[in-house]
């Protein structure tokens, strides 16, 4: 009978064995990762998110539609018109309270913002549990595209039709 070791069996045909990194784990993590390495990885991604906790909290406590509590958009103050945040914090505070209809109607492009800020922070921390950095090279033709959204929405709830767009 032949002996036959780990590293030198071979794959079955037509398929080519994928070797993993050395010492790779179950679980995704990076090799030798030790629970506090992984901890250390999640610091900045959790410190992102505490500060974003923290502005969403005190934003659903402080009613943006009391005069008073925060500065009025400067291009609103100076020339009347809407810019694509206005509308903002109203819709930062209705999100906060679970009222997404009211979110929406407030400034749907920052709720859109704030599930995309989920999305990519959740990658993010799959990324540094895993001890990967995170790569997000959008194309131009995206950047460009989200710009010319954005422009496009600015323009649209400026217009007298646009009004159901005002915040």
């Amino acid at each position: 009978m032949r002996q036959v070791n780990a590293d030198s069996q071979r794959a079955p045909r037509g398929r080519t064995p994928v070797p993993g990194p050395r010492g790779a784990r179950d679980d995704g993590t990076a090799p030798g990762a030790r629970p506090g390495q992984v901890l250390g990885r999640l610091a900045v991604p959790g410190a992102v998110l505490a500060a974003v906790a923290g502005a969403f909290a005190y934003v659903a406590v402080v009613d943006p539609g009391e005069p008073g509590h925060y500065p009025a958009c400067p291009l609103l103050r100076l020339t009347g018109l809407y810019c694509p945040g206005c509308g903002g914090l109203r819709s930062a505070h209705a999100f906060a309270h679970g009222d997404l209809l009211t979110a929406l109607r407030d400034n749907a492009p920052a709720v859109l913002g704030y599930l995309a800020f989920a999305v990519l922070w959740t990658l993010w921390t799959v990324h540094a549990i895993r001890g990967r950095p995170l790569r997000l090279t959008p194309p131009p033709a995206l950047l460009w595209s989200l710009g010319a959204l954005f422009a496009l929405f600015a323009i649209v709830r400026n217009l007298p039709f646009g009004g159901w767009l005002h915040p």
